[in-house]
C-alpha cells in the first residue's frame, strides 16, 4: 500500500462503500430495473477539513496542516521524514526539478495531496487548493 493510500485510509475514504457492500449482499435478490443497472455509483464525500481539525484539536503539538505537508503527515500519524516525503512525491508524480529542492517539493506535495483528496471525493475548500 502506498503512502497516499495510507492518507486516504486515515481520513476514512472508501469506508462508506465497504460498509455498504455486505449490506447489499444480505438483501434478497431482486431483478434490477434496466435504469438502475446503468445508474452511476455515488462517491461518498469525506469532510477532510473537519476530520483534520478534529485531529488537530486532540494533538499534543500545534500543527499547521493547512500549509505544511510535514504537519499534515504528522497529524495523520504517518512518517513525515524527508525520505517518506520523497517517496510520496515520486508516487504522485512530482516533477524532477522540484524533487531536488525540498522546499519546492514540499509545497508541490501539499497542494497535490489536497487536490487528490478532493479528486477522490474529499470536501476540500478552494482556498486550500
Amino acid at each position: 500500500m502506498g503512502i497516499f493510500s495510507s492518507i486516504l485510509s486515515k481520513l476514512g475514504f472508501g469506508k462508506a462503500e465497504a460498509a455498504e457492500q455486505p449490506a447489499a449482499a444480505v438483501q434478497a435478490p431482486v431483478p434490477p430495473a434496466p435504469a438502475a443497472a446503468a445508474a452511476p455509483v455515488a462517491i461518498s464525500v469525506v469532510d477532510v477539513v473537519g476530520q483534520l481539525e478534529t485531529l488537530a484539536a486532540k494533538h499534543a503539538e500545534k500543527l499547521n496542516w493547512k500549509v505544511s505537508i510535514v504537519d499534515l503527515l504528522k497529524l495523520l500519524g504517518l512518517d513525515s521524514s524527508l525520505g517518506a516525503r520523497k517517496e510520496l512525491a515520486t508516487e504522485l508524480g512530482c516533477p524532477a526539478e522540484k524533487m531536488g529542492d525540498s522546499a519546492q517539493m514540499n509545497m508541490w506535495l501539499h497542494k497535490t495531496v489536497l487536490q487528490k483528496l478532493a479528486d477522490n471525493g474529499g470536501n476540500v475548500p478552494k482556498e486550500l487548493l
